[in-house]
């Protein structure tokens, strides 16, 4: 699902008005989400899940067909945790 897609959906299920504020709520909800990030806070959606910063350690590896080798540095990246009833409602949908 692309995110013209998911703005559709959005609007179907929280029944907005126009497609035009479907898309501002879903764009609000990313912005709002990637600043807290940015700031190193999590945000947590009882039932949903967990947004989050994590720390990936700097690693090392070997580019393949050759004898060349590269280090990556220590860096923050998102994390997100699912909650127990959007595991369940998942759940429920496999079957």
């Amino acid at each position: 699902m692309n995110k013209a897609e998911f703005i559709d959906l959005v609007k179907k299920v929280g029944e907005y008005d126009t497609k035009k504020d479907a898309e501002k709520a879903v764009n609000s909800f990313v912005d709002a989400i990637s600043k807290a990030l940015s700031k190193k806070q999590s945000v947590e959606l009882v039932g949903f899940g967990k947004f989050e910063t994590a720390v990936q350690k700097a690693k090392s590896g070997k580019v393949p067909g050759s004898h060349k080798t590269y280090t990556t540095k220590e860096k923050s990246v998102p994390k997100f945790r699912p909650g127990k009833g959007l595991k369940d409602q998942v759940a429920k949908a496999k079957k």
